[in-house]
């Protein structure tokens, strides 16, 4: 596998990257109840920092963005210094890290919640999903319809916590606007009915996703802003009928900001990396595994060699796999993770799966009388 595209550097304006392989970002539920990140987090992304790239979970950008019980936020001096322990330990480890910030629209719970507050979301369209809380899976709740002023606060939000991101260390923002979070929220036919300029036609589903980007953009810069989307992705009750014509003009309006990158997850029937790679003006890191099997590295290799994408996410590899570039490098077979681990609170099927062993040094010959004189002086 060492001469594989996917292990080769990446060089652009916008984004350098010693290989192709990026860390997806995967809600793990490690923070504790405040949301902030447990210290073996810390451990967790530095013993993958050999990835191109990693992508955090998903953060909630303000109390009423949060989607679930201890997921991260970078709001407070608290979530801030909790995210500096892992840039810290990512960069000392060679690494490059983005925030992925995720507010959860419709997707949340008072329950789950540290403000107790009912979800926002662009219309009052019922998150499918039973929520997981503190005491247990509960029904969902009728988010509430957001006002002007609930956006506009939900924009600022973004750019409050981009700054704090920037603060804590990172080396950027990927803007989650994909698998069905607020941003995905506004762009979807099923969970947008509104009536107003934030809803109706192309332009005004994408207003919401727009503003974000130009609100992040003007905080901490266009080179330090990526965004993610996931075009006619149906998980949780998702609906998108015909993405084609709204993605392209999205494509096509978020050019003109020259960001880091845009991540591309083909999740659905929609041929999302065929129709929109050549509109991208800029990185594309592409994601196909999401809603099917895990991508190997070979798939990852066959997407840059195709000219689909420049990068190529991996989620569920580097959960067991800390060392997953180098086992892509030797050709080793992958470790499985404990399905019964993925979501629970601890350092257990966490930040304990070993990397490769290394390999043993071949036994030194005894020195004997013989071999001793016939040493050349």
């Amino acid at each position: 596998m060492s001469d594989n595209l996917i292990l080769r550097p990446y060089h652009s304006p916008r984004l350098t990257t010693p290989n192709r392989v990026v860390m997806a970002p995967m809600t793990r539920y490690r923070a504790d109840e405040d949301g902030v990140p447990q210290p073996f987090v810390a451990d967790y992304y530095a013993q993958r920092a050999t990835a191109g790239l990693i992508i955090t979970e998903g953060i909630w950008p303000s109390y009423r963005g949060q989607s679930g019980w201890r997921i991260s936020g970078l709001v407070t001096d608290a979530h801030v210094a909790g995210w500096r322990r892992v840039t810290d330990a990512v960069h000392a480890a060679g690494g490059r890290i983005f925030a992925q910030l995720m507010h959860g629209g419709r997707k949340g719970h008072p329950l789950n919640r540290i403000d107790g507050s009912v979800p926002l979301a662009p219309s009052p369209v019922v998150d499918p999903e039973r929520q997981h809380t503190p005491v247990g899976k509960r029904e969902p709740v009728v988010p509430v319809p957001m006002s002007h002023a609930d956006i506009a606060q939900a924009v600022a939000d973004y750019a409050a916590a981009a700054r704090n991101a920037i603060r804590a260390g990172f080396d950027g923002v990927e803007i989650h606007g994909a698998n069905s979070y607020l941003i995905h929220q506004f762009l979807a036919d099923n969970t947008n009915l509104r009536t107003d300029e934030y809803g109706g036609d192309i332009p005004g589903r994408m207003r919401f996703a727009l503003e974000v980007v130009e609100a992040v953009t003007a905080e901490i810069g266009a080179g330090r802003t990526a965004i993610r989307l996931s075009p006619g992705n149906p998980q949780f009750g998702m609906v998108e009928k015909n993405p084609g014509p709204l993605y392209r003009a999205l494509v096509d309006a978020l050019n003109r900001y020259d960001l880091a990158y845009l991540h591309l997850s083909q999740t659905g029937e929609y041929p999302a990396l065929a129709e929109l790679r050549p509109r991208w003006n800029g990185p594309l890191i592409a994601n196909v595994g999401e809603n099917g099997p895990p991508t190997s590295a070979q798939a990852g290799d066959a997407l840059i060699r195709d000219g689909l994408a420049d990068l190529v996410s991996y989620g569920r590899a580097f959960i067991a796999n800390p060392d997953l570039v180098h086992r892509f490098t030797v050709g080793a077979p992958l470790a499985d993770y404990n399905p019964d681990l993925l979501y629970t609170h601890g350092v257990e099927g966490y930040a304990d799966y070993p990397p490769l062993p290394a390999p043993s040094a071949p036994a030194e010959e005894p020195v004997t009388q013989a071999s001793a004189t016939a040493a050349p002086r």
